[in-house]
């Protein structure tokens, strides 16, 4: 997907609409470098006007020779011929002026068809990954834990993220970044035949670390008429434009969360310390194999994990049969930096719950490169049956 970079947000804003849905837009050409060290796959690089002019020619310059299948497109508030020929041997290959949104579309256009007569239509394809935060049981942290992990995947822009509020009746994400979004997962019902990207796109608000979220609905009644396949839909359709969604659950095995599930690469499972936390999340655990979701790709987070309660991570281990991924303690700290709308491992990186939960993300990055399957579909691409285990657990309405 294309990437944008300019430091002023209001000119971020007015370039996206010129863009393929699902463009990147980042403040500085340093989170630029960081965004095409993780996707040899991009075509074009769109430097606004805010940008100085000396910085632009520069990164044409090294883009010319380092990565000559990346179109550089130079938006600038003024043009003269001594700017277009400087442009023009740096490397650029369109330049346009700023506000003609037009000329930039058929700019990235362009762009794209060199990519692909370079590299062939496969080489601008891509397949996210979907990792899933669950807990069979409320009040253990899991949202803050999932915009915490979503936040530390994005990496400041590096990669592509977008975090899906699946909680549909109770969902806190938005709340808890501080967005106020003016569209949810509601208004993407009733279009499980048509739904794209681009539909898509306009459904997701932007954290100014350019993480995306599709916020939850904003009332509970909202939740009965979320189909299963238009969450499938949903999670595949998001696959093609990013590098990772992150899906944040309701504490229950529904028919909405089963389906998240079912296209799940990555399964993150929080619990804390407790007895019966941890006797739910080992009935989950159980339920999980049963219904062969993300086999050899699970991963438990312990929240709140403090040896005062009388139950070490070593007990919880044995309990529970599988390793503890990630220990976060109990931390004032958290809790100070969500309500702040800054979470923690963008407000304070070095922390100790921020280390545990970037060595997460960094180890999902690691699983997630070296496993290619992809998910079952019919072919016709719709989401395939379940099997007999899962329909088992499928609740009939």
């Amino acid at each position: 997907m294309p990437v944008v970079v300019d430091p002023d947000p209001a000119v971020l804003t007015a370039l996206l609409p010129a863009l393929p849905a699902g463009s990147q837009a980042l403040d500085t050409t340093d989170r630029m470098a960081a965004w095409l060290a993780q996707h040899h796959d991009e075509y074009v690089v769109v430097l606004g006007p805010g940008l100085k002019l000396v910085d632009a020619l520069d990164v044409c310059e090294q883009l010319r020779t380092s990565r000559p299948t990346v179109s550089v497109v130079l938006v600038l508030g003024e043009l003269d011929t001594t700017m277009l020929t400087q442009a023009m041997k740096a490397g650029a290959r369109d330049v346009v002026p700023e506000g003609d949104l037009e000329s930039l579309t058929s700019a990235v256009a362009r762009a794209h068809q060199l990519f692909v007569a370079l590299r062939g239509p496969a080489g601008a394809t891509q397949v996210g990954k979907v990792v899933t935060v669950f807990s069979p049981k409320g009040g253990v942290g899991k949202t803050t834990m999932a915009v915490n992990l979503a936040l530390a995947l994005n990496d400041g822009g590096a990669r592509r993220v977008c975090l899906v509020d699946l909680d549909l009746a109770f969902g806190d994400v938005a709340i808890t970044m501080q967005l106020f979004p003016n569209h949810s997962l509601e208004h993407a019902i009733g279009s499980e035949d048509s739904l794209d990207l681009t539909l898509l796109d306009g459904l997701l608000t932007r954290h100014r670390d350019s993480l995306m979220v599709l916020a939850a609905p904003a009332h509970p009644d909202v939740r009965e008429r979320v189909t299963p396949l238009l969450v499938a839909r949903i999670l595949r359709t998001l696959r093609e434009g990013f590098d990772y969604v992150v899906v944040d659950t309701a504490p229950s095995f529904d028919e909405q969360v089963l389906t998240a599930l079912d296209e799940t690469d990555e399964c993150v499972v929080v619990a804390t310390l407790d007895v019966p936390t941890l006797k739910n999340v080992k009935v989950a655990l159980e339920t999980l194999e049963m219904l062969d979701i993300a086999p050899g790709h699970r991963h438990l987070l312990l929240n709140r994990a403090d040896d005062a309660v009388g139950i070490s991570a070593e007990k919880v281990e044995t309990i529970l049969g599988m390793p503890v991924a990630a220990q976060i303690a109990t931390s004032m700290d958290i809790a100070a930096a969500t309500n702040a709308g800054t979470p923690i491992v963008v407000g304070s990186p070095d922390h100790q719950s921020s280390t545990a939960i970037l060595a997460l993300a960094a180890e999902l990055v690691g699983d997630a490169d070296d496993r290619a399957a992809a998910p079952a579909t019919t072919s016709t691409g719709a989401p395939a049956e379940p099997t007999a285990a899962k329909a088992r657990f499928r609740i009939r309405r």
